[in-house]
């Protein structure tokens, strides 16, 4: 009992069940020691609404719909009409509890969205591991992320290897290859190996509290549709209160005044709207729409422009293989592909998964057991198939491997724009072949864009993929805005900054595009470039994305070198 009576939901159920019982009784004329049983529901359900019409009314002088409701149940009670108020009381407590149900329910909709917060951390302190509340992370604190926790705080990789799935915070459906130096968003699930990490923003200031406080921003209160309820809310209390009095003193009947305070009792309005408003918001949460106050909802109506993110919105968001080629004279594309499957069967990577997934329903056969196996976090898979080593991974992998850079470049370069996944093969420390996978279009989204097109609204590409891609995936549903590069920005620690701020004046900087590391840098001081000329080559994404020089020039400054880690708008160089 002590349970109930502790949480408000079950407490006002078990109220209003009392009270209902207590009227049937009162009803059906039934007392218990000669008192009128509807004082139960009076007391239950009237007396919090006398409550909070009288704290409205001295605090901030809120004349509201329970002021109305509040001067008809003393009215009814005035007049021994203690079953009339009792019911009046309780048809008013249920109309109130379902609005708070309702907007409960649309609440749980929305932070199913953000379920994700962490509410631990793992600290290092004296090379001694701590588990304390996420809240107190401090910056610099040094933590401690294993294979399924979410990550905490956000925060520089200092020590390990990794796989990120950071699709709560960017979309991104394949989990990122990440390692030390790179930048790690709180919200984000640790997917495969252990890391060791340096906290640089923590408490409101991460990422993930940031989008919880975006989430809980959402208030029916803000429409404009719920202030002028409220405001028409206020004038029929003040004219339900002066006809009543009117019609007492004409009529003399007190009952007839109660009954007009009753009648006029604006609650619908003021409930419903409200209600609306919240189950709104939490029903188009569950398919994923963030919707961050009730005003948004109005506004639907009069918009012009709706922004797209491309993975998993217009595409599926689940990669599938394209092309297996085998680079290797007695191995056919098919056995490499058979070769594959078998080396990613035990993988735990979203595109091992969809080798093995995409093997299955092309070829309906069971694949062999590989006879060893090994994953290495960041990097891919090492197997050992028909007595074959195999590996199966990015280029990290392979270099690691010692196999030649020189072996997989023309591979980088056909698909390097194509917004493809290169999965690279060895077989026994050689080159063997390449996977290519690539999300697919969902079929509706043609469709879709072109239905919003003849609503008289423009559809809008908002994507963190290269220029490439997004242009390739806007053609083929005809979107003819778009804005490649959009990512949440970082900001850059100490050891990730650029060398130095580029001086006022000095020339046009030229920025990173995306967050990622400097593959190559293909200029030099001095030089002088053209106006489309590539300037460097940053990886991101598990891509190669080219830098391209924005104006005709010389180049004054560079700012990064080859191999470091950069920001979204880090500055790479300078054209003087």
């Amino acid at each position: 009992m002590k349970n109930i009576l502790k949480n408000k939901v079950k407490r006002d159920i078990l109220f209003l069940i009392i009270s209902g019982i207590a009227l049937i009784l009162s009803f059906a004329n039934v007392k218990l020691f000669n008192l009128d049983l509807a004082w139960i529901s009076i007391i239950f359900c009237g007396i919090p609404i006398i409550k909070d019409a009288i704290i409205g009314l001295v605090t901030e002088f809120d004349i509201k719909a329970d002021v109305l409701v509040s001067m008809a149940l003393i009215a009814s009670l005035i007049i021994g009409e203690t079953f009339a108020a009792g019911e009046v009381a309780f048809i008013m407590q249920i109309g109130a509890f379902l609005e708070e149900f309702t907007v409960r329910k649309s609440r749980k909709g929305i932070e199913k969205l953000v379920h994700l917060t962490p509410t631990l951390a793992r600290v290092i302190i004296n090379n001694e591991e701590k588990t304390i509340n996420a809240k107190d992370v401090k910056v610099n604190d040094i933590l401690r992320v294993n294979p399924g926790e979410t990550i905490p705080v956000d925060g520089i990789i200092i020590k390990g290897k990794t796989s990120v799935d950071n699709s709560v915070m960017s979309g991104e459906s394949i989990p990122l290859d990440l390692s030390e130096g790179d930048s790690v968003c709180s919200g984000a699930v640790n997917q495969f190996g252990s890391f060791e990490m340096k906290a640089t923003k923590v408490g409101e200031d991460s990422s993930i509290q940031r989008m919880v406080k975006l989430v809980q921003s959402a208030d029916a209160s803000k429409a404009k549709i719920v202030g002028i309820a409220d405001k028409w809310a206020t004038y029929i209390v003040v004219a339900a209160f002066i006809s009543a009095l009117l019609t007492w003193i004409i009529t003399g009947e007190i009952i007839r005044a109660v009954t007009i305070l009753v009648v006029f009792c604006p609650c619908a309005l003021v409930l419903a709207t409200p209600t609306a408003i919240v189950a709104a918001i939490g029903n188009v949460s569950k398919h994923g729409i963030l919707v961050k106050e009730g005003d948004a909802l109005e506004r639907l109506s009069s918009i012009s422009k709706i922004a797209f993110d491309k993975t998993g919105t217009l595409t599926y968001g689940k990669p599938k293989v394209e092309e297996v080629v085998s680079l290797i004279d007695n191995i056919k594309n098919e056995e490499l592909y058979e070769m594959i499957a078998s080396c990613e069967l035990y993988s735990e990577h979203p595109l091992g998964k969809a080798i093995v997934s995409s093997f299955k329903e092309t070829y309906n056969k069971e694949i062999k057991i590989p006879e060893e196996f090994k994953m290495i976090p960041g990097r891919g898979v090492i197997a050992k198939v028909n007595n074959k080593k195999i590996l199966a991974g990015n280029k990290h992998l392979l270099l690691d491997e010692k196999i030649k850079r020189e072996d997989i470049r023309f591979i980088r370069e056909k698909f390097r724009n194509q917004g493809k996944s290169i999965i690279y093969v060895a077989i026994d420390n050689k080159i063997g072949g390449y996977i290519i996978l690539s999300d697919t279009l969902r079929e509706e989204s043609i469709s879709m864009i072109e239905s919003i097109k003849n609503l008289g609204i423009s559809p809008v590409l908002l994507t963190g993929d290269n220029k490439y891609v997004a242009s390739r995936v806007a053609k083929q549903v005809k979107i003819e805005e778009v804005k490649a590069g959009s990512q949440p920005t970082m900001s850059a620690t100490p050891s990730q900054a650029p060398k130095a701020s580029a001086p006022a004046g000095a020339g046009q900087a030229v920025e990173a595009p995306l967050q990622g590391s400097m593959f190559n840098i293909l200029v030099k001081e001095g030089q002088a470039v053209k106006k489309g000329d590539v300037l460097a080559v940053l990886e991101a994404m598990k891509m190669e994305n080219e830098i391209i020089a924005p104006v005709d020039g010389t180049v004054s400054a560079i700012h990064v070198e080859k191999g470091q880690n950069v920001n979204l708008g880090d500055t790479i160089l300078e054209i003087a």
